[in-house]
Parts: structure tokens; C-alpha cells; sequence
């Protein structure tokens, strides 16, 4: 069962009202509410009532809370309330709800200073919501199936029973382990080179060239399986436990910004309405499209790379670090850390004209050292993506993030099974072209 959908004017509404509270302009543009009504509030929820917030990139209904049940929200538009929902916010109406007392100090509110653990729970069916760890609780609710939602805390009950708190309205609620998943991670796939079989003489034997054919079945299985593409930047949200998003989210990468993505990938991309990051070698970008020759390693034109902005991210895989050295390693790792960054720095200026926010790398065939990862941080970036196989969530460092590779032997269900919320041996990859 997929999470439900509103309508257009809904999903506007409500996406207008994540960005109002995003910006903290609550009393600029409510000229109704004063200092004192922007006071938290306690409700009594007056009727079972659908509560929505943005996961990903959609406002979504993420959950149901019961008739009778009492929370904390803050005044936010003549029809909404908002509330503290996993790393975020959520909305509920005001309709469905009746106003019991405002204080300055605030029942449940120290709950939003606890230190996460670092971890969240999946739901992967409609998941209930306790008032207290113990089965004979009360019901608080039900948060819909397709969530990443942060703990606070773990408990164990005198039966054995385990127990994550979670924080939703100001307040602890607690929901069964056995009922839910741990989060293993976002996984970030990573391609390269796409080309049609018929065309594919001088690169069948490269792990990194995958068909055109095969490229569509795995992305129509991302779309039908119900997997939302997400950002780098929402990427980094989820790092820094500052944005929802959903159980069945990943990250597709393009390295070096060869033409054959946008000839072959752009357009499905396109097709199944997927986004997805390009990490393009600054140096290497042509000023006019080049004839289109399948038999050799074609980098994509100016032009090419401003039309397929409708679909990728375009982020930074250096300017001229993109070799290797005479010992057969990556140049990289035999440069000093002023040069390095001096690189890094070339590159985001030089990727500006099509991207004001370039503030994400990838390593040359995945190679680096505290030299690179130093000289991307004081290079202006917030991430950067290696070639170890795994997955990313909180607490991993931010500047040698793991990714997966889909190979052109893979099956779809090899595929499903990689990309599952399961846990991945951590080891290099193969060298790519």
C-alpha cells in the first residue's frame, strides 16, 4: 500500500506552509497572530484526524491521530496547526482540534532538546502509536507504512518487549520494535557510460558501461516499486537529521559527464519523472555537442549540460585531478592538500554557470586520503562520495560516503535485493573506467 496523494491545490497549500515554517516567518505574513499567540498550545483532538507533512518531495499523509488524544502545536495559518514530526514538522487541522491552555512553559517541550541516537525506525506497514511502552497503553495513532522517523531513546520492558520512544507533538510516544524496522541507510547508485548493445564494441568488457536496455528496466523498477530519487541536498538533511524523507528513497549518481547520459539516461530519467546528480570534470566540458561516436569516451557540451538540468544536479568530480598518476593510482593521492583544494576550488567556479550551488564531489575512481577530504571541506563542500560499497545514514562521514554499483549483469531482483533496507558488506568497489 502506497502512501496516500493529495490533490494539486492541497499539495500547494501545504508545500506553501512547510516553506512559511522553514523560513520562520510565521508572524510576517499572518498579520493575525501576536508574539502571545505564537505561544505553544495544548490540544484535545477533537475527531480521528489525518495529519500530512513533506517527506522527500511530496506532502504526503503520513498518519492518523485519534479522537481524545492531547499534544502540543504551534499556531501557523487560520487553517493549520503544525507540530514536531520526526525531523520536521507536520500539520494538522485546525478543524480537528480544540485549544485547552497556552503556557510559556511548555508540558513536553525539553523533548526537543534530546539528543537523537542517531538512528531511525522504517515503517513498512501502517504502524500503531502508544502512549506508553506497554501493549495494554493507551493509542496515541498511526503512522502510515514508508517512513524513516528518528528515535530518542530504547527500552526494554519487564517482558522482554522492545520499545523505541520517539518524539511526535512535543511529547514521548512509543512504538513496538518487533513492528518496524531499523534504518540501514540510503543507498547512492552510481553510474558512468550507457550505450546500446548494437553499438557497444570497445567498452563490453568495462563493468561501468551499462545498456540502454537494461538502464530502463532498472529504472522503471525504481517507479514501480515505489522508490522516490532524492537529492544530495535532502541528502544532507537526512545526514544532519533535519529533513524527512521516505523509507524508499535513494540518491542515482552520474559520474564524469560523458555524452552517452545525456543521450541514452537523460531521457528516461525524463520519462519516469526520476531525478538525479551528474559529477562533471569541469575540464574536460565541451564548448559545442560533438558528433555522436559510440566507439569513444564523448564528454557532454555546454548546452547539453544546461538541458539536462530538467532532470540532474549537476556537482563537482574535479577539474584536472581526473587521471591517473605513472604508478597506475589515482593522481590525486600523490598531491598536496593546498593543491588538491586549489583543484577542488577551480571546479565549482568553473560548474557555476550551471549550478550557483555546487557543494558536492565525487573522488577520481574513488580515491582519496585526509589530504582530499581536508581540501574539500575547506574547498566550500558539504559532501563527498567515494567508491566503498555500502549505504549512508547519520553519523557517517559526511566527506567519504559509500555508494553501490548496479552492474550490466545484475538482475532486477540482484537489484532489489542490493537497494533493500538491509545492510551491505562495506569493501572497495571495481576500479572504474
Amino acid at each position: 500500500m502506497s502512501l496516500k496523494r493529495f490533490s494539486i491545490t492541497q499539495i500547494i497549500l501545504s508545500l506553501l506552509i512547510v516553506l512559511f515554517v522553514a523560513s520562520n516567518a510565521y508572524a510576517e505574513t499572518e498579520n493575525e497572530y501576536n508574539d502571545e499567540e505564537m505561544i505553544p498550545v495544548q490540544v484535545r483532538i477533537v475527531e480521528d484526524s489525518e495529519i500530512l507533512a513533506q517527506v522527500g518531495n511530496n506532502i504526503i499523509k503520513v498518519g492518523r491521530l485519534n479522537k481524545d488524544e492531547e499534544m502540543m502545536v504551534y499556531p501557523l495559518s487560520s487553517d493549520y496547526y503544525e507540530f514536531t514530526f520526526g525531523n520536521a514538522h507536520g500539520l494538522i487541522s485546525r478543524d480537528d482540534v480544540l485549544p485547552m491552555r497556552k503556557s510559556k512553559n511548555i508540558l513536553g517541550l525539553a523533548l526537543t532538546n534530546v539528543q537523537k541516537i542517531n538512528q531511525n525506525l522504517i515503517t513498512v506497514r501502517p504502524t500503531t502509536i502508544y502512549n506508553h511502552p506497554k501493549d495494554n497503553s493507551s493509542v496515541f495513532g498511526v503512522l502510515e507504512e514508508n517512513l524513516r522517523y528518528p528515535i530518542i531513546g530504547r527500552l526494554r520492558e519487564s517482558d522482554d518487549s522492545l520499545w523505541y520512544e520517539i518524539n511526535i507533538g512535543d511529547d514521548a510516544k512509543y512504538i513496538r520494535a518487533d513492528e518496524c524496522e531499523l534504518d540501514n541507510g540510503v543507498p547512492i547508485l552510481t553510474y558512468h557510460h550507457i550505450l546500446k548493445d548494437s553499438e557497444n564494441k570497445y567498452f563490453r568488457h568495462t563493468s561501468t558501461t551499462t545498456s540502454d536496455t537494461a538502464f530502463d528496466s532498472q529504472m522503471a523498477y525504481l517507479k514501480e516499486a515505489g522508490y522516490e530519487t532524492i537529492s544530495l541536498y535532502q541528502l544532507e538533511g537526512y545526514l544532519n537529521n533535519s529533513v524527512n524523507i521516505p523509507a524508499k528513497a535513494l540518491v542515482l549518481t552520474f559520474d564524469d559527464g560523458l555524452k552517452s547520459v545525456y543521450r541514452y539516461a537523460y531521457p528516461v530519467l525524463k520519462k519516469y519523472d526520476l531525478q538525479a546528480t551528474a559529477f562533471i570534470i569541469s575540464s574536460r566540458i565541451k564548448r559545442h555537442p560533438q558528433a555522436w561516436d559510440p566507439n569513444d569516451l564523448q564528454f557532454m557540451s555546454i548546452s547539453e549540460l544546461k538541458q539536462i538540468q530538467e532532470v540532474f544536479d549537476i556537482q563537482s568530480h574535479t577539474h584536472f585531478l581526473h587521471r591517473y598518476s605513472d604508478d597506475k593510482l589515482p593522481v590525486l593521492l600523490s598531491r598536496t592538500e593546498h593543491n588538491i583544494e586549489l583543484d577542488f576550488e577551480h571546479s565549482r567556479r568553473a560548474l557555476t554557470q550551471f549550478n550557483p550551488k555546487v557543494i558536492y564531489l565525487s573522488y577520481p575512481f574513488g580515491g582519496y586520503n585526509a589530504d582530499a577530504i581536508q581540501a574539500a571541506r575547506l574547498a566550500g563542500y558539504h559532501l563527498a562520495v567515494t567508491t566503498v560499497r555500502g549505504k549512508v545514514k547519520p553519523g557517517d562521514n559526511p566527506f567519504a560516503l559509500k555508494r553501490l554499483y548496479i552492474l550490466k549483469t545484475d538482475s532486477i531482483t540482484a537489484m532489489a535485493e542490493r537497494i533493500a533496507n538491509t545492510r551491505s558488506d562495506v569493501k572497495p568497489m571495481q576500479p572504474k573506467q
